[in-house]
């Protein structure tokens, strides 16, 4: 089989509410597009009807498959699909679509090339946030200070669920991700800087979800014991140094 020039991961866990109506705008956007493609949803061991609906609609669309993993957070399932897919260029999507799909094409050559990663970002010059309560925009900032402290300066949105990477960078970036929670973007951002990867942000239109599964408070304590074990991780060597 020919390697596809895109492939979508989506990561989803209990998404039977929205997962339909994402993979139509999905699939809708991608058949208008000009290169080939894959869509893999990584079902994080949902205890709904996810994994069920997702079947259903790749029986239906040749290009669109599941991978069911035993739950283990969002990190494990990305890592797991980026890992399983083979595109040239290798997408992680939301599955809320907080940024129209439409967009994807601001991640891909001709718009966007010499890079080795591409950060979605909702800080970046020209990037616009709808509907974002103010107090929920200041504690991603807060957070994002610490962050760019602790391990990732110069990175001004590590959170955003939309980012892109070259294929020859995904083996290396994810076989050595340890973080498996909320935490795993600063890892991965972390390693790409350490190995001297081309890390670029891209502005995005960005929607505010007010079902959103994020709860800032508890996942910010997560993250940011993340971050320590990410700093511990390094201080004791556990990541390998890119040949």
């Amino acid at each position: 089989m020919d390697v596809p020039y895109l492939s979508l991961v989506i990561p989803a866990f209990n998404e039977e509410r929205r997962i339909l109506p994402t993979l139509q705008k999905v699939t809708d956007y991608l058949v208008s597009q000009p290169y080939s493609w894959t869509v893999l949803v990584v079902d994080d061991g949902s205890s709904d009807r996810t994994a069920e609906l997702v079947m259903g609609f790749a029986e239906r669309h040749a290009r669109v498959g599941i991978l069911s993993v035993p739950h283990g957070g969002k990190g494990a399932a990305v890592r797991a699909g980026m890992l399983h897919v083979t595109g040239e260029y290798r997408f992680m999507c939301d599955s809320d679509l907080s940024m129209p799909i439409e967009q994807i094409e601001r991640f891909l050559p001709p718009k966007l090339a010499g890079f080795d990663v591409a950060v979605g970002s909702r800080e970046a010059p020209d990037a616009n946030r709808y509907d974002e309560p103010r107090f929920r925009h200041l504690q991603g900032r807060i957070f994002n200070r610490f962050v760019q402290v602790a391990a990732v300066p110069g990175i001004n949105d590590t959170q955003c669920g939309f980012k892109c990477f070259r294929s020859d960078v995904v083996e290396s970036l994810f076989s050595t991700q340890r973080l498996l929670g909320w935490g795993f973007d600063v890892e991965l951002l972390f390693l790409a800087r350490r190995w001297n990867l081309r890390v670029v942000e891209v502005p995005i239109d960005w929607y505010h979800d007010a079902d959103s599964r994020s709860r800032r408070f508890r996942d910010g304590l997560r993250m940011g014991f993340d971050i320590l074990r990410l700093r511990a991780n390094a201080l004791l060597g556990k990541y390998r140094v890119l040949s």
